[in-house]
């Protein structure tokens, strides 16, 4: 995985200007899922999608940071002041700083930015903290920084007890569904209630797993709303998920209602009006889904099925396969 790292650090977070750069996260997820020996060649065909580091601007500073926040233009001089900041303090300290300033910030980048991000605390978290892990940290800070886009709706009640999954259900489509992710985006003004109560660490780690599982889970029978977009309802806050072990524990329950609104508001701006039959996997192993998802290449379908992987029941598998069914392999 340093290897493939290193092979990436020389190209830009995006393409095309708006585009993500996901090859990062596959690879990570790819190794941590036993694929360790495609990943070279799995890059040799995304490389097509990659494009050189943008242009630096001026230098990001203690005292100017905040004008810098949200700035896509800005995302070198991001990533740069990310890696002096992580070559002169230890890694945890550096994200439990940043954390509670980009939180409220994650669903710009479609959400990817957070994903990155939770991939490369995943790395760190698992091993020793290399300088292309590091690297990569300051690669995914940097993004999110840059793409950093606060939202505003109004909440509504549920019932009490509500489950992650009815909660989801409980989130009305977008009247409009057209466009891109900034642009409907703008027309979430409304979710429910689901994340605000819970404080203490445990019960905070239950409920973020819960509703990750819950993301996935439907992902089997309303996926067909679109096969890409809905991949990220389970993967921005798994990503979140997997950041908080790394985090200190007075930042949990906000992180928490951040990935709820995260879930919540990309199952409003693309679920479908109608769910399909629910197609077990059959006697499938995780093992095997993950061959399937290598040899069929989708960077989403790579990420789905990793975040499946963390649960493996049935439906989640199912969840997995119907990505792959439903997304074009990379070629």
């Amino acid at each position: 995985m340093d290897e493939a790292l290193e092979r990436l650090h020389g190209f830009g977070p995006e393409r095309l200007g708006r585009l993500t750069n996901h090859a990062p996260m596959a690879v990570e997820a790819l190794t941590v899922r036993g694929q360790a020996r495609g990943v070279h060649r799995w890059l040799d065909l995304y490389s097509a999608k990659l494009e050189d580091f943008p242009s630096r601007v001026e230098p990001v500073t203690a005292a100017g940071w905040r004008a810098a926040l949200g700035n896509p233009r800005r995302a070198a001089d991001w990533i740069d002041h990310f890696a002096g900041e992580l070559a002169e303090r230890p890694w945890r300290e550096v994200l439990a700083e940043w954390w509670p300033r980009l939180a409220p910030g994650m669903y710009g980048g479609s959400t990817h930015p957070v994903i990155r991000v939770g991939h490369a605390v995943r790395t760190l978290l698992s091993g020793e903290p290399t300088e292309p892990r590091l690297r990569e940290l300051a690669h995914g800070l940097g993004y999110w920084a840059a793409r950093h886009r606060p939202v505003s709706v109004r909440r509504f009640a549920l019932p009490p007890g509500a489950t992650a999954g009815a909660a989801l259900d409980a989130v009305a489509p977008l009247a409009e569904r057209d466009g891109g992710f900034p642009a409907r985006l703008e027309r979430v003004t409304e979710l429910p209630v689901w994340a605000d109560g819970p404080a203490d660490p445990e019960t905070v780690r239950a409920r973020l797993a819960e509703l990750v599982r819950a993301a996935t889970h439907r992902y089997a029978t309303h996926g067909h709303g679109e096969e890409t977009m809905l991949v990220h309802a389970a993967t921005a806050p798994n990503a979140v998920l997997r950041a908080l072990p790394a985090l200190p524990h007075d930042l949990w329950a906000p992180s928490l209602r951040a990935a709820w609104t995260a879930s919540a508001a990309v199952t409003a701006m693309y679920a479908p009006d109608e769910p399909v039959p629910y197609v077990p996997p059959g006697a499938i192993t995780p093992e095997e889904v993950a061959e399937r998802a290598l040899a069929h290449g989708d960077e989403h379908v790579v990420k789905l099925t990793d975040t499946a992987l963390d649960f493996a029941d049935e439906p989640a598998l199912a969840a997995a396969l119907r990505a792959i069914e439903l997304s074009a392999p990379l070629r």
